[in-house]
């Protein structure tokens, strides 16, 4: 574990008195996640020491070691158990630096009464500027025709592709993410849009889909926007991807875990469907076995909201919500607990 030290002087409320009734030394935020410089120096400017955790190894000696620690900084996958929790006695708060939330153990932590926040709105612009790459790259085949033309086959990589212009787009997820990459589709490339959510959002101007399987019937391009956790598990199943059909494309910007991975790897190489292109898989940072192999599958590796502009917005909202909440004052962003 590193302990990362600020620069600059700590405002008063973020500070307690050291055991030695001397002087007073910053909170410390257990940070269990890799953070760059950059976003490690936004909350260390806010008045808070930093403990660095980034590695599995890093992580169980630096909750073991870590009894005062009052705020942990994590995201959506790499989450904190309840057993982490417990080993925590002075835990307040749990801050998640993305949107996501779904591995932290919402029941322990209130139980406990530690607030939990996540980082809505920060990088939704990024994360929809990306998934039109990808959308765009599995339909006009670019890494591959790439790939061609170095390989010396430019005459052969000079068969058609799909357009993309006025095709149907269908969204799982019609959340702040959702809502980007329909407008960026209705409004850039004249494309009709249809979403499924729990419920049909109110005011959406878009076509509302009574389930995942109708809305992949209807779909030529359909994006997964939606959020991890147990209710989503596999919610884009064989029978989806069948529906999808074999002129349709997959794009997964929300979590690995939505799809049924051996169904799409099943699907891609038997040709049942296009394309697909994946931002996620389930068990980050291993790619499932046979993804490499698939011609018609692009892949990144998590980056789409990771612009440097959305990247310094979430370490801004943490520290705002680290300040808030060691102010006594409400947090910013809380995540709803579980009733």
């Amino acid at each position: 574990m590193t302990l990362c030290t600020p620069s600059t002087p700590f405002p008063s409320r973020n500070r307690i008195p050291d055991p030695a009734g001397v002087q007073t030394i910053p909170i410390p935020v257990l940070v269990l996640i890799p953070l760059d410089p950059a976003r490690l120096a936004v909350i260390q400017a806010a008045g808070f020491q930093t403990l660095v955790a980034p590695t599995p190894a890093d992580r169980a000696d630096g909750i073991a070691g870590a009894g005062d620690v009052r705020a942990v900084l994590t995201n959506g996958a790499g989450g904190l158990s309840a057993a982490e929790i417990a080993a925590l006695p002075k835990l307040e708060l749990i801050c998640c630096i993305g949107v996501g939330h779904e591995n932290v153990d919402l029941a322990a932590a209130k139980a406990r009464g530690i607030a939990v926040t996540n980082g809505p709105s920060t990088n939704d612009v990024t994360v929809a500027d990306h998934t039109m790459a990808l959308l765009l790259a599995i339909a006009r085949e670019i890494p591959q025709a790439d790939a061609a033309v170095r390989r010396g086959e430019w005459l052969l990589a000079r068969h058609p592709r799909p357009l993309v212009f006025g095709k149907k787009l269908g969204i799982l997820g019609l959340g702040n993410i959702g809502m980007q990459i329909a407008s960026r589709g209705a409004n850039g490339f004249g494309m009709p849009v249809a979403y499924h959510n729990r419920s049909p959002r109110a005011g959406c101007p878009y076509t509302y889909m009574a389930s995942v399987l109708a809305l992949a019937e209807w779909s030529d391009f359909l994006v997964i926007a939606t959020p991890g956790g147990r209710g989503t598990v596999h919610l884009v199943d064989a029978a989806v991807l069948a529906a999808l059909g074999p002129a349709g494309y997959l794009i997964n910007i929300g979590r690995g875990t939505v799809v049924d991975t051996a169904a799409l790897i099943d699907a891609l190489a038997h040709r049942r469907l296009a394309g697909a292109a994946v931002d996620v898989v389930p068990d980050e940072p291993n790619v499932p076995a046979g993804f490499a192999e698939l011609t018609n599958l692009i892949m990144t590796p998590h980056i789409g909201g990771r612009s440097p502009e959305a990247m310094l917005a979430t370490a801004s909202l943490v520290a705002a919500n680290l300040l808030a909440h060691f102010a006594g004052e409400p947090v910013k962003t809380p995540v709803a607990m579980p009733a």
